[in-house]
């Protein structure tokens, strides 16, 4: 029903206008009061790079942070990430992860980058805290904020916002009449464009999430997600229908598809429920850090990598290491 309100093709969106423009007035009142310099916001002492978006759901942001990640590492650069935590609750923030961190303290996303890039990972709701967390405990040289672009209290050196090239800004408006958080005009502010999937604009970076083998959570195993017999597809991200259509381009013939609320917290007994004998459960390697603790021989999950095209990836990334130059 949200999608479908979302995308305008449901009238409904016109009952929820006015908390629209509600919305919509409070959050630009905040920008303002930070762009007139009535509110500070706290500049940490590295450079710091914002991935967001300006819808709400998946749009593939976590993947763009690993791959920013992962290729500022391979050019002898030291990052660190800094996150909400969204799914989780810590005893104490700031939470600095470490190998015996659960998802339920830290939320699903930061557990994923922290496991699949090794760099180091804090999390808060306060995001300065968790900054100065990991300045405090490694010599990391820039920080890379999952998600963050409306929190105007950390003061940013690029922003790069991340947008699904399919459903894009669905009617345009802002929560909870549309899929909005800013409008698209605040695009003309930032500093990349990054489009997953559909046609990318001009001046966009297209990109793309490529499939790798499925693996097995208990052995370790890979295989093509084609060779798994009986499947059921298990998707608890921000648009599940993106996953269950990748398995489907890898050859998975899919029995049953179970679509899962974004950092929906997930219990063995819940998750056994799911398959009968002799069927197969696949995820997104987003559900398998939640489920490790618990999982089942018949349990894969199906990791995906971005894959960003065109020269301005490389300039972007040029851009990124004059910051700590």
């Amino acid at each position: 029903m949200i999608a479908r309100i979302w995308s305008g093709e449901s009238p409904l969106w016109l009952l929820l206008l006015p908390l629209s423009w509600l919305y919509g007035l409070v959050s630009g009142a905040i920008r303002l009061l930070y762009r007139l310099g009535l509110k500070r916001a706290w500049r940490a002492p590295v450079p710091v790079v914002v991935v967001g978006n300006l819808t709400a759901g998946g749009n593939g942001k976590t993947p763009v942070v690993i791959w920013l990640v992962e290729q500022l590492q391979k050019r002898g650069i030291r990052p660190g990430v800094v996150s909400r935590g969204y799914g989780g609750k810590a005893a104490q923030y700031p939470l600095l992860l470490t190998a015996e961190t659960a998802t339920a303290e830290a939320g699903d996303e930061p557990v994923l980058i922290f496991q699949r890039t090794g760099a180091p990972v804090a999390v808060s709701p306060v995001r300065s805290d968790a900054v100065q967390a990991l300045v405090a405990k490694h010599a990391v040289q820039i920080i890379i904020t999952d998600d963050g672009l409306q929190h105007y209290a950390l003061a940013r050196d690029k922003e790069i916002v991340v947008i699904d090239g399919v459903r894009r800004f669905g009617n345009g408006w802002w929560l909870p009449a549309g899929p909005m958080r800013e409008r698209a005009s605040r695009l003309k502010s930032v500093d990349a464009v990054i489009v997953n999937g559909g046609e990318a604009k001009a001046g966009e970076i297209p990109m793309r999430l490529l499939p790798g083998m499925a693996v097995n959570l208990v052995t370790g195993e890979r295989r093509s997600v084609s060779q798994l017999p009986a499947l059921v597809a298990m998707a608890g991200i921000g648009h599940p229908p993106r996953f269950f259509a990748t398995l489907e381009q890898c050859g998975a013939r899919l029995e049953k598809r179970v679509p899962l609320a974004d950092h929906q917290a997930l219990v063995e007994g819940q998750v056994d429920l799911l398959t009968v004998p002799g069927q197969t459960l696949i995820m997104t390697e987003k559900d398998a850090v939640k489920c490790r603790a618990f999982a089942k021989e018949n349990w894969w999950y199906l990791p995906v990598d971005a894959e960003l095209s065109g020269e301005q990836p490389e300039q972007l990334l040029k851009e990124l290491i004059a910051l700590v130059q």
